[in-house]
């Protein structure tokens, strides 16, 4: 478990509020979260391959073709609002 000052320091640094009766069990979830690492930290990892993602996904990925746009008469049908050949939104910054 660390002490109350390292929690204080650790808790300005990661501009973290801590109310007084909750010291000690951010302390100890602290220690336990420390223990984990000191515990990763000793797994031979030596003769194993770098991952970025466990799951071996491959990006399917299609031919660019030049195609006919949609039109925009179309594209336009279903809108709730539009002006000017587009879209209208509501504002969203003033």
């Amino acid at each position: 478990m660390l002490d109350k000052d390292t929690v204080k320091h650790v808790a300005k640094l990661s501009r973290l509020e801590i109310k007084e009766g909750e010291f000690e069990a951010v302390s100890k979830k602290m220690g336990d979260i420390l223990s984990y690492v000191e515990k990763l930290q000793g797994v031979d990892t030596e003769n194993t391959d770098i991952t970025y993602n466990p799951i071996n996904l491959v990006n399917q990925l299609r031919k660019d073709e030049v195609r006919e746009s949609l039109e925009v008469k179309k594209v336009l049908q279903n809108a709730p609002e539009k002006e000017m050949g587009c879209f209208k939104v509501p504002k969203v910054l003033d």
